[in-house]
């Protein structure tokens, strides 16, 4: 599933600490798992491999053969998986509770920026979409569905559970930078994991201190974008004027209770732009961290309590 989503929380200083690293390829990203000596990490990637492939299988928008791409060439809509329908429902309730921040149709707006495969297709209308018991539907033929904006969140959760199952713990799992952590450090301490600085040459913002079970989702510039005529232009779109999100916002990292959660909610502040994010966070209490540049200088802004977990 090519290009799900942005960077993410960089888990420098997990490599460091810990002894024992499985690491492989899906979803045109890389997925890393740090836990200690003896966990014998290796027994999961016929498992990993199997899921991930499954995910794409299923909703990869870079697939033609991909269940979202066929959903996207329906007139009407389709059955659906029970993961597809899982997965699409929490976009709309999503889109819903931002406002319209976060667009799961926005795939064609994305493509028109030079970013994202769905070439084809409407503007951006959520509410076209619905989803029904084991199927997915739209009021307009040309409507397209695009999860890339929370799709790896949920890929890092079935991860997560995989290894649960397992019986494996004190493992922090990664996938593309998207973070969650299986139960605490093996140092019995929470992970501490380094949030991405939002360009080269700038200093790291915050180290932040990841307790068990909690995920980690930053949305930005710096993994999908270009600089035209002296402006970077982004992968994120802002729905309202149809144009890549402007303004001094530069990321915005979520922590949540899952990474599905945390995924889509990144998306959605750093998509509603420099104010309006901000304002959604503390509307719905979102632990976030919000980094903008000011005259070449970093600021931050806190929501929701993040700050209990930022050093």
């Amino acid at each position: 599933m090519t290009g799900l989503g942005a960077t993410l929380a960089a888990p420098s200083l997990v490599r460091a600490a810990t002894s024992q690293h499985l690491s492989g390829a899906a979803f045109g990203t890389r997925w890393h798992i740090a836990g200690p000596e003896g966990k014998a990490l290796g027994r999961l990637r016929p498992a990993l491999d199997a899921l991930f492939a499954e995910i794409d299988q299923d909703m990869s928008p870079w697939r033609p053969d991909s269940a979202l791409s066929r959903f996207n060439t329906s007139q009407t809509g389709m059955p659906a998986s029970f993961e597809m329908t899982r997965v699409a429902r929490s976009a709309l309730h999503l889109a819903r509770e931002s406002e319209g921040a976060f667009d799961p149709t926005v795939g064609p707006l994305v493509a028109r920026w030079g970013f994202g495969p769905i070439e084809q297709g409407a503007a951006p209308d959520w509410r076209k979409l619905s989803v029904g018991q084991g199927r997915l539907a739209k009021s307009q033929a040309d409507l397209t569905l695009d999860l890339c904006g929370i799709a790896k969140g949920r890929a890092l959760d079935r991860a997560w559970e995989l290894a649960r199952d397992h019986g494996l713990a004190n493992l922090l799992l990664d996938l593309g930078g998207e973070l969650r952590a299986l139960g605490p450090h093996p140092e019995g301490r929470d992970w501490h994991v380094a949030v991405e600085p939002p360009a080269p040459g700038h200093p790291v913002p915050a180290i932040l201190h990841l307790p068990e079970g909690m995920a980690v989702a930053t949305s930005g510039l710096g993994a999908q974008s270009y600089v035209l005529n002296g402006r970077a232009w982004g992968h994120i779109m802002n729905p309202a004027n149809a144009q890549p999100v402007d303004g001094k916002l530069r990321s915005v990292t979520v922590l949540a209770d899952d990474a599905m959660t945390a995924d889509g909610w990144a998306t959605a502040l750093f998509a509603a732009g420099d104010a309006s994010g901000p304002a959604l966070a503390r509307k719905h209490d979102i632990a976030a961290l919000f980094v903008f540049v000011d005259a070449q200088a970093l600021r931050q802004l806190r929501t929701g309590g993040i700050g209990a977990v930022l050093s």
